[in-house]
């Protein structure tokens, strides 16, 4: 019922989700790259404007024309006024107000503010200042500098430019972001559509569910394949040392060789056989699992309760679970140093059954757990990588079981999961 109700959950081909999902990745990276785009688009404007209003009411105030007028003549509007507004007419701004030192207008855009005092902020010394303000022509960003003659100063300039006028600006821009994002989700929409193509070669039409099952069959046949070869060159060594220890004479020694081998094979055979719900094929897999631990110098013990339920999995996915798992602790601890050991434990547990997988490494670091899940990097010490997808189709398969599966962050480095147990009615 539980595989059914997984299968039933799947729904296209593996080719049409993949297709699927990097058309919503191009369309992601499309939006974030426009907002982007328009955000440093309309910083850029502004600073522009900045820039612009700085440099034109430096210019005017560092004129002797200017400063002259300011400094000599008592009503310099008559030959100033001509002057700001062939400035205005040449550059991009909006207005040139220049006035006296105590901020009287001499010029300004609207002819009816001349002689009004100057709308904005004034330095209380004569330095430069750049703001946003709301004057006669709504807000603006302007600039005011101080004029000075004769080493002492004789006005103001002011230059300012509408956020109107910026506000235009940044939609001329708007064109050439949205162009962008066009191109990036073309670009992506075909490169989902060459990778639909390339996977539906290799996976045909299946659900992406049975693409993940026939992973699984490779994963627990390989697994499995693993643990068989590691048994029989195990007991191939042993029977050639017994051989040759008899050979010798050496009888003594070569029955207890036997007899080591044969004893705790039968421990674990017993532990398997004493459980009564399970699947015998993970009873197997640990067999052969124990030899190629022994193979790689690692000390093992497995803890078979004979009260644990057998897993809603199907004996190929928990052969592909537990196998993993297995594999994963035995290379940790392979690459750790002495001593080297692997624990596995199967008892009841909160959902049903409990599977915990330990090893002699040192943890996983908090911020490299997801990796683990996500990317199948195996828990060896840093720098090395895993076996492929393994951890990843194991969490895959737990979760899909509706069970859980969780890294320990401190030594040992242990993998519990918990995994609902199939109905025995």
């Amino acid at each position: 019922m539980a595989a059914r109700t997984r299968r039933s959950r799947e729904v296209g081909s593996a080719a049409s989700r993949v297709f699927l999902a990097l058309c919503v990745a191009g369309v992601l990276i499309a939006g974030a790259m426009t907002a982007l785009l328009l955000f440093e688009s309309q910083r850029a404007v502004r600073a522009e404007a900045e820039r612009v209003t700085a440099a034109v009411a430096s210019a005017l105030a560092a004129s002797p024309d200017v400063a002259g007028e300011l400094a000599d003549d008592p009503d310099p509007t008559a030959v100033l006024q001509p002057v700001a507004v062939r400035v205005i007419a040449e550059s991009r701004v909006d207005f040139v107000t220049i006035m006296t030192v105590d901020g009287i207008r001499v010029t300004h855009r609207d002819p009816a503010q001349i002689g009004l005092p100057y709308i904005g902020t004034i330095p209380s010394s004569p330095v430069a200042l750049t703001e946003e303000f709301t004057g006669t022509l709504g807000p603006s960003v302007r600039t005011i500098v101080p004029v000075r003659a004769d080493g002492r100063q004789v006005g103001w300039v002011a230059v300012g430019v509408t956020i109107g006028s910026i506000s235009s600006a940044f939609l001329a821009r708007l064109p050439i972001a949205l162009v962008i994002a066009v191109a990036v989700v073309t670009a992506g929409v075909a490169g989902a559509l060459l990778a639909r193509r390339v996977t539906r070669r290799v996976t045909g039409d299946l659900p992406a569910g049975a693409v993940r099952d026939a992973l699984s069959s490779y994963e627990s046949l390989r697994t499995l394949g693993e643990a068989l070869r590691a048994q029989t060159h195990e007991h191939g060594n042993r029977a050639h040392t017994a051989v040759a220890l008899i050979e010798l004479g050496r009888t003594d020694e070569a029955v207890q060789i036997l007899t080591a081998t044969s004893r705790r094979s039968q421990e674990l055979i017993d532990q398997v056989n004493a459980r009564r719900a399970g699947d015998p094929t993970v009873g197997a897999l640990l067999l052969g699992k124990a030899s190629q631990a022994a193979e790689r110098g690692i000390d093992w013990t497995a803890d078979i309760s004979p009260d644990a339920p057998s897993s809603v999995l199907a004996p190929i996915d928990q052969v592909a679970v537990v196998g993993n798992l297995i594999d994963n602790a035995l290379d940790a601890a392979a690459a750790g140093p002495l001593p080297r050991w692997v624990r596995v434990g199967i008892a009841p547990g909160p959902l049903g059954i409990a599977l915990t997988v330990s090893d002699s490494g040192d943890g996983v670091p908090d911020e490299l757990r997801e990796k683990v899940f996500e990317h199948g990097f195996s828990t060896k010490p840093a720098g090395a990588e895993g076996r492929g997808v393994g951890l990843a189709l194991v969490r895959s398969l737990v979760e899909d079981a509706g069970g859980t599966l969780e890294l320990s962050t401190t030594a040992p480095t242990t993998f519990h999961a918990d995994l609902p147990a199939r109905s025995m009615s």
